[in-house]
């Protein structure tokens, strides 16, 4: 059964425009409410990024969590990995995120996480879809839902990122630069990073409700490579405004990406014995990672993009590190879902274990050239259903024999077909590509 209204991660749009409007928060609140309340009792928390809208999509969750009979305690503004800890923690039903990730101010979304810190199981949310469908009614007045607020939730979130590495652990000696986006992580990062003793330099931490994500963090990295560089610094780590995701940068100013960063952390616990199965990555992570795993004899396996399905084939398997090229990594052996924070943490500890810089560590993953080209197409069936297609797609993956791979998908939002191509040799890579995506053309003609 499809869903009306949640996407991979929740449910997101523009600000004002239909669903994310105050009238669909109350209703959202209570429909949840009642959901979480056929569990038992029911208490859920609430917490969001720094949007300026978070203030009234809180209040609106809120009077529909209460009038639903819910238990509301609320976060203030948290990286969304904290309120999947901290539903655990207070053994919570539900933990409910406002935020728009890596969006600009001006849109805004609602993710749920379960009472264990994971994403919702489809079922619940379409018992809730069911229920929005349905008129809202209110618990008798000595039933409706009690409100109060966790005080100490940042504290309790630093101290469970430090407890990600080994007690005692200090990186004195170490200055970084860390850029916040102006949003939920302004707080928290900077303090786990100088309790464990590294000289911390903070970008974007001065959010004012209008600047999360604006031209800064994990999106916008120009800022952070110039403040490397002007402060001579050891590297600089980039949240996005919710903190799920962390891109790095080395001492020279280069950009560490998601795939570079899960590489570090999975090779650092295969040689510590710890890393437990393989690794996940999706369909967008680059060819170079699937082959400097496979030398380490690491298995590697794609999921979907998206972290829902790269944190679905984790648990499916019993893997514990995943995640995507974008920052999206997700450490199983510390936490439930993406924790930007914790994944930084646990390449700092790789690099002191090595006694190596960033730049130097990041060699070992060779990344493989990628050509993608977009073929517009009118319509109609599916260019890449033609025979043609599929016969030249299989002859290309099959010349390149192992160390090369192609990928053709429709785009999701636009009438284009993605012809991607990766291999070792970028001259080979780039006239594969342009083969495939003049005979995908000829066909959709």
């Amino acid at each position: 059964m499809s869903k009306k209204y949640f996407g991979t991660d929740g449910i997101r749009g523009r600000v004002g425009e239909y669903p994310i409007t105050p009238d669909f928060m109350l209703k959202l609140g209570w429909a949840a409410g009642m959901a979480f309340r056929k569990m038992g009792a029911c208490k859920v928390l609430v917490g969001k990024d720094t949007r300026i809208s978070g203030y009234m999509f809180e209040s609106a969750l809120e009077a529909g969590l209460t009038s639903a009979g819910a238990d509301v305690m609320l976060l203030g503004p948290m990286p969304t990995p904290a309120i999947a800890y901290l539903s655990r923690t207070f053994q919570a039903e539900a933990g409910i995120v406002i935020s728009a990730s890596h969006n600009p101010h001006d849109d805004n979304g609602i993710k749920f996480f379960s009472g264990k810190g994971t994403k919702l199981p489809d079922e619940l949310e379409l018992m809730i879809e069911e229920l929005l469908d349905t008129p809202m009614t209110v618990v008798e007045s000595s039933k409706i839902g009690k409100v109060s607020r966790i005080n100490d939730a940042s504290g309790r979130y630093i101290e469970f990122c430090k407890s990600s590495v080994p007690t005692g652990t200090s990186f004195s000696g170490l200055k970084i630069v860390i850029d916040c986006a102006h949003g939920a992580t302004y707080k928290v990062a900077p303090s786990v990073f100088r309790e464990l003793g590294a000289e911390v330099v903070v970008l974007s931490a001065q959010p004012n409700g209008l600047n999360i994500n604006d031209n800064c963090g994990s999106t916008h990295m120009g800022q952070l490579q110039a403040a490397v560089l002007s402060e001579h610094a050891d590297l600089g780590i980039a949240f996005d405004g919710d903190g799920d995701r962390v891109l790095m940068v080395d001492h020279t100013g280069a950009i560490v990406d998601g795939d570079e960063l899960i590489f570090i952390i999975a090779r650092d616990l295969h040689e510590r014995g710890k890393l437990k199965g393989g690794v996940v990555g999706t369909l967008m992570s680059n060819l170079g990672l699937e082959l400097a795993l496979a030398d380490l004899g690491i298995p590697f396996v794609r999921a979907n993009v998206g972290d829902r399905y790269v944190i679905a084939e984790l648990l499916e398997r019993d893997w514990l590190v995943g995640g995507e090229n974008s920052g999206h990594v997700v450490c199983f052996n510390h936490t439930t879902t993406g924790d930007a924070i914790i994944a930084a943490l646990q390449v700092l500890m790789a690099l002191k274990t090595r006694n190596e810089g960033l730049a130097q560590t990041r060699q070992a993953l060779r990344k493989c050239p990628q050509v993608l080209i977009n073929v517009r197409f009118g319509g109609g069936d599916s260019p890449l259903e033609h025979p043609a297609v599929k016969e030249a797609s299989a002859r290309v993956t099959q010349a390149m024999a192992g160390r090369g791979r192609v990928l053709l998908r429709k785009s999701g939002t636009e009438p284009l077909v993605r012809v991607m191509v990766e291999g070792e040799d970028e001259i080979q890579v780039r006239g594969y590509a342009e083969e495939l995506a003049k005979l995908v053309t000829e066909v959709s003609a």
